[in-house]
């Protein structure tokens, strides 16, 4: 089975996806590296450098492995992405936008890689005709926002194959919470995986405790694929979240043309370092500043929550993934494929 161990020159094929708006932060990206993992700042908005600045530096306090940023191409990053060229952080990671091979060139002549994350074949050829380091493949199973509706099972071997000629490793996201999701997507020809709910509900998360809480109580059916929350912030992007009572009650009560401007504020939180007001619908996620009705906020989760049990150190959850997908490699199926060529070999014998 090919794929198998570290990607992109990190020790281990597991990545923590950029959570925002600040929920992946120095205290987690730099847990996931001294486990070996790849992870990633979510950056803060274009006017934020001096932030972003005081973010790295804080990271590599923290950890002297490498380590990298997430930015949003939909929204202005032009300074954000400068700031991290300047700071040669190890990777950038983008999303929900083209990033032709001018911007992958820029980016490659500072020293750092491109991970470009997608959610459509189309998109990962773009990519890789591009020149990126590597590619994630995220199906519709992803918590938070979505960028298509193509299931990993069929979006993943499908990426895979069709960027086979350019010899960059594809990631595998949306919905994976353990070993068997590891290991799954190793079979279908990912070379590492990407986990941004599993690793939101661990002790170095900066998501509030009811959010985590919420994550543990939730099972498989529990999330739902929207566009309720954050609509004027961000027209068209749907979601995956939970399905608290507070979803339940307005997903089919919000007009088609409401959002979150000029609704109730129902809470209060510090993103960034800013204080602000959380609006009915905002597309805020509770971090561990947010007061008021928590409970009735945005609170995004993949497919996998039913598998979330406990509250760990991020290194333990990505140690106990990468050691159960060994022994599942090398013990399970090692075994079912002997087995199999056991029953194959008496055939023979019988015939």
């Amino acid at each position: 089975m090919g794929g198998w161990g570290g990607i992109l020159g990190v020790e281990n094929g597991i990545v923590l996806a950029p959570m925002g708006p600040d929920i992946s932060g120095p205290d987690l990206v730099a847990a996931v590296a001294n486990a070996g993992g790849l992870g990633f700042l979510r950056a803060p908005p274009q006017d934020r450098v001096d932030l972003l600045r005081r973010m790295i530096a804080r990271t590599r306090e923290l950890t002297d492995k490498p380590f990298g940023v997430g930015i949003i191409l939909a929204f202005p990053d032009e300074p954000i992405l400068q700031a991290v060229l300047e700071e040669k952080v190890a990777f950038l990671h983008v999303s929900w936008g083209d990033f032709p091979k001018g911007k992958v060139d820029e980016v490659h002549r500072a020293g750092v890689k491109v991970v470009h994350q997608v959610g459509s074949v189309e998109d990962a050829i773009k990519a890789a005709v591009a020149g990126v380091d590597a590619i994630i493949a995220q199906g519709i199973e992803a918590g938070g926002h979505i960028m298509h509706q193509m299931g990993l099972m069929t979006l993943l071997p499908s990426v895979v194959d069709a960027v086979k000629s350019f010899k960059i490793p594809v990631i595998a996201a949306g919905g994976i919470v353990d070993a068997r999701g590891y290991v799954a997507c190793l079979a279908l020809g990912a070379q590492g995986i990407c986990m941004g709910t599993r690793f939101l509900a661990t002790l170095e998360s900066y998501a509030h405790p009811l959010y985590k809480q919420k994550i543990l109580e939730a099972s498989s059916g529990d999330t739902e694929y929207t566009n309720l929350y954050g609509r004027a912030r961000w027209p068209g992007a749907h979601h995956r979240t939970l399905r608290t009572p507070f979803f339940e009650t307005w997903k089919n009560k919000l007009a088609a043309n409401g959002n979150e401007l000029n609704q109730p504020i129902i809470g209060q939180t510090k993103v960034f370092e800013r204080e602000e007001d959380v609006p009915r619908f905002s597309g805020k996620v509770p971090n561990l500043t947010t007061t008021g009705e928590v409970e009735n906020m945005a609170m995004y989760a993949g497919t996998g929550v039913g598998q979330i049990n406990e509250i760990l150190p991020a290194a333990i959850v990505l140690r106990s993934i990468v050691e159960e997908a060994e022994a599942i490699i090398e013990h399970r199926l090692r075994g079912l494929v002997e087995s199999q060529d056991s029953k194959v070999s008496h055939l023979h014998t019988m015939v």
